[in-house]
């Protein structure tokens, strides 16, 4: 890794630790395997414990950044659960993989996971959306010469990806906010 990305990575970490200031937060390493590893050499997802600023587990990609940015500035991930499990560990090392070849993810922007969420979940995809249950404080974070924007993985049903295609992902955020889902329940009903 340069020195420049060192940097930029220590300043991340730092992002993500202020913000989560009085929750215990742990930095956990990803092996993509030596075929992937190179894709997004570094890969960790920082694993964040309930506390004063939210009630759920918060894991979020560092790494993306390095991978993929462009002129300073670039994409991380974050994914809300009711739990704490490797599982999504696991599925923010698939994003990042799948971000970092050849797939860029954006807002708006979806990808099949290919199995349930949880063993029992209707949502089997990823939207990926403005992260609304942490802000805009933790979305933007500035980086010497650039920034990162985190940006929220939302588990969603196949049926919800269908109605977003048809009707516009403003309009599926609308019916979320209409039934009042609870993004971090892997066993709500599908809004679509």
């Amino acid at each position: 890794m340069t020195e420049s990305r060192q940097v930029a990575a220590g300043v991340f970490e730092s992002h993500v630790r202020a913000f989560f200031v009085g929750h215990a937060v742990e930095a956990v390493g990803c092996d993509l395997g030596p075929e992937r590893r190179a894709a997004v050499p570094g890969l960790r997802v920082f694993v964040v414990a309930p506390g004063p600023r939210s009630d759920c587990w918060a894991y979020v990609t560092a790494g993306c950044w390095g991978a993929m940015q462009r002129d300073g500035d670039g994409l991380e991930f974050v994914m809300t659960a009711h739990v704490r499990d490797e599982r999504f560990v696991e599925l923010l090392a698939m994003i990042a993989y799948y971000h970092c070849t050849g797939h860029p993810l954006d807002v708006e922007h979806s990808m099949p996971i290919g199995e349930p969420w949880v063993p029992g979940s209707a949502c089997d995809h990823l939207l990926i959306s403005l992260p609304y249950l942490h802000g805009p404080d933790l979305e933007h974070c500035p980086l010497p010469g650039g920034r990162a924007r985190i940006l929220w993985a939302l588990p969603v049903t196949g049926a919800e990806i269908a109605f977003r295609r048809e009707h516009g992902h403003e309009a599926l955020e609308q019916l979320f906010d209409e039934v009042a889902i609870v993004p971090t329940d892997p066993f709500r009903a599908s809004v679509a």
